[in-house]
């Protein structure tokens, strides 16, 4: 396993959150089911490369040096 990735960008991570949240949601009542909890991992990476996406041409249009 060479291939280095951001904590946010994992699957793994991101569905361990989720199974965490939804265990937190049945225990006051909201159910969430496997494939609820699929599209919620799916929904959060989308999410995340798109906020990643626009920091990051937020940080080029706002910077004070040229890249060379």
């Amino acid at each position: 396993m060479n291939n280095i990735k951001p904590w946010y960008a994992s699957k793994t991570i991101w569905g361990s959150l989720i199974a965490v949240l939804a265990a937190a949601g049945s225990a006051v009542g909201i159910d969430v089911d496997a494939q609820s909890q699929a599209h919620l991992v799916d929904a959060a990476l989308q999410l995340t490369a798109v906020a990643g996406s626009l920091f990051a041409v937020f940080g080029r249009l706002t910077a004070d040096t040229l890249i060379e």
